[in-house]
C-alpha cells in the first residue's frame, strides 16, 4: 500500500504541476489579448501600458489568481518593457522571453531545487510565450511561479493517506491473520499436533480438512499415507516375528550342534583315557588284596593305604574334569583368565594316550588375560584345537630327532588378548587352509574325525566376540590365532 501510494502522489504532484503548466498557458494569452487591445485602443507603446495602476494592478491580480508572482515584458525589439522579478531571475526570464519570440511559440521550464513531498524537486516553473495580438508580433512575455503552494497541498493530504494506509493496514492484518489461521495454521498445526503425538501403539486416526485446497490435499495424503504405515508396520511384525522364530530355531540348531561335537570330544576323551582309569584301579585292587590277608605290618598297611587314596584320588581328579567339560554350557558369560582356562585344558588332556610324546610349552605373555566369556565353550574350543593339532603330531615320522611339540602362546595386542596355538606338523595344503573352518570338512581319514571341530570353533569365537583364523606355510607347522577382547 505504501508504494502504491508513492505512485499515486508521483502521478498526481505531475498532473497539478502540469495544470498549473497549462493555467501558465492561458495566463500568457489572456495577458497577449489584454495588452494588445490596450495597446491598439491607446495607441501606447507597451512600456506606457503598466505605467497606469490599474492596469498594473489588474495584471497582476490575474497572476496571482493563476499561481504566479513575477513577470518580464519585452517589446518586439527584445528590450525590457516591464519587469517585477530582481536582477539574477530577471536575466533568464528575458533570455527565455526571447527564446520564445524567436520560436514564436510557448515554452515551459523548470528552475531550482527546492524540498518537495519527500524527496527533492523543482522549485520554480517559469512560461515564457510571444505577445501576439492579431497576427502581429508586440513583444514577449515570461511569467514565474512557485510550485511550493503544490508541495504544500500534498504534503497535506499525504498525512490524511497516510492515516487511512495505517488503518487500512490494521485492518487487513487482523483479517488476514484471521483468515490464515482458519485456512491454513490450525489446520497446519492439528496435521503436525497429531503426527508429534503418534506412536506404533496408538489406533490409527483418520485426519481430514473438508477444503478442497492444498491443505485438505495434504491431509488426505497424510490419512492416506498414515494407513499404508500401519499396514506396513504390522507386515514388519508378522517379518520380526518370523525372522525372531527362526533365529531361534538356528541358535537351537547351533548349540545342538555344539553339543554334539562336545559329546563327541568327551567321548574321545573317556576312550583315551579308561586305560589310565585301569592302571590306578588295578594297583587299588593289588594294595586291597595285600591289606586284606594280613599278614603285613601296621607300617606297611598304612603305606598301603596311603598309596590306595593317591590312586584314588588321580581317578577321582580326572572323572571330574570329564564331568565338568562334559556338563551343558549354561551360556552364561562371566569374568574368566584365558591363562588358567588354557591350563585346566592341558591339565585335563594330559592323562590322554593322544599326548603322549608331545612337549606343550606355555609362552603367556599377556599381561592382561581377563575376558568376558562362556567358561565351558572357551575349554571346548581350546581342545578341538589342541587334539587336532595332536592327532596331526602323531601321524607324523620324526627324522630329524625332533621333538611333537604345541605351542601356546599369549600376548595383548590394543583392546585384545591373541592366543596362538603352534605344531610343528607337516603344515596344511594352501588350497585347503581357507575350507578348514567349513562344516563337516575335514582331513582325517574317515571314523577318525566329524569335521565340525574347528567350525564350532569358530562358531562359539564369534558369538564371544572374537576372530579365529589359521595360518600354516606349508612343511612348516600349523597356527590357529584367536582374537578375544579383554575385559
Amino acid at each position: 500500500m505504501l508504494l502504491v501510494n508513492v505512485a499515486m502522489l508521483n502521478l498526481s504532484q505531475r498532473d497539478l504541476i502540469q495544470s498549473k503548466a497549462d493555467t501558465g498557458r492561458m495566463l500568457i494569452n489572456a495577458l497577449s489579448l489584454n495588452i494588445g487591445h490596450l495597446n491598439e485602443s491607446a495607441g501606447m507603446p507597451l512600456s506606457a501600458v503598466f505605467q497606469e495602476r490599474e492596469t498594473e494592478k489588474e495584471i497582476k491580480d490575474l497572476l496571482s489568481k493563476g499561481g504566479y508572482s513575477e513577470l518580464v515584458l519585452l517589446d518586439n525589439s527584445g528590450n525590457t518593457s516591464f519587469s517585477t522579478s530582481s536582477d539574477e531571475d530577471n536575466k533568464i526570464m528575458v533570455n527565455l522571453a526571447r527564446i520564445s519570440m524567436q520560436a514564436q511559440d510557448i515554452s515551459v521550464n523548470y528552475m531550482g531545487s527546492g524540498w518537495g513531498v519527500f524527496w527533492l524537486s523543482k522549485k520554480d516553473i517559469n512560461i515564457s510565450g510571444p505577445l501576439i495580438y492579431r497576427g502581429r508580433l508586440l513583444g514577449g512575455i515570461s511569467i514565474r511561479g512557485s510550485l511550493d503552494p503544490i508541495y504544500k497541498s500534498l504534503r497535506e493530504s499525504e498525512g490524511v493517506v497516510l492515516f487511512y494506509v495505517i488503518l487500512d493496514t490494521i485492518i487487513l492484518a487482523f483479517v488476514g491473520v484471521y483468515l490464515l489461521s482458519r485456512i491454513v495454521v490450525n489446520p497446519i498445526r492439528r496435521l503436525v499436533g497429531m503426527t508429534d503425538t503418534y506412536r506404533d501403539e496408538d489406533v490409527l486416526k483418520t485426519v481430514f480438512e473438508d477444503s478442497g485446497n492444498e491443505i485438505g490435499q495434504l491431509s488426505r495424503s497424510l490419512s492416506i499415507m498414515l494407513q499404508r504405515l500401519d499396514q506396513n508396520k504390522k507386515e514388519l511384525h508378522m517379518h520380526i516375528s518370523s525372522l525372531e522364530k527362526a533365529n531361534m530355531e538356528l541358535k537351537q540348531a547351533q548349540n545342538e550342534i555344539i553339543r554334539a561335537e562336545k559329546l563327541a570330544s568327551v567321548g574321545r576323551l573317556a576312550a583315551g583315557i579308561a586305560h589310565e582309569i585301569g592302571n590306578p584301579l588295578g594297583i587299588i585292587l593289588g594294595y586291597l588284596e595285600l591289606i586284606r590277608k594280613g599278614d603285613i605290618a601296621d607300617e606297611e598297611k598304612r603305606d598301603f593305604l596311603n598309596r590306595v587314596e593317591s590312586e584314588i584320588t588321580r581317578i577321582n581328579v580326572i572323572i571330574r574334569q570329564l564331568l565338568d567339560f562334559s556338563r551343558p554350557s549354561t551360556g552364561n558369560k562371566e569374568e574368566n583368565h584365558i591363562h588358567d582356562i588354557i591350563s585346566d585344558t592341558i591339565n585335563m588332556l594330559s592323562p590322554h594316550p593322544l599326548m603322549e610324546g608331545i612337549e606343550v610349552q606355555l609362552d603367556f605373555k599377556a599381561e592382561t588375560d581377563m575376558v568376558f566369556s562362556d567358561v565351558g565353550q572357551l575349554q571346548q574350543v581350546f581342545l578341538n584345537i589342541i587334539m587336532n593339532a595332536a592327532d596331526v603330531l602323531k601321524d607324523r615320522v620324526h627324522t630329524d630327532n625332533e621333538c611333537p611339540r604345541i605351542v601356546i602362546a599369549t600376548q595383548n595386542k590394543d583392546d585384545a588378548i591373541v592366543i596362538r596355538f603352534s605344531d610343528n606338523g607337516p603344515g596344511i595344503q594352501e588350497g585347503m587352509i581357507q575350507h578348514i573352518f567349513d562344516p563337516f570338512y575335514t582331513t582325517k581319514e574317515p571314523g577318525k574325525g566329524t569335521g565340525l571341530g574347528l567350525s564350532v570353533s569358530y562358531m562359539i569365537i564369534e558369538a564371544q566376540g572374537g576372530t579365529i583364523r589359521a595360518e600354516s606355510p606349508e612343511g612348516r607347522g600349523t597356527s590357529i590365532i584367536i582374537d578375544l577382547p579383554i575385559r
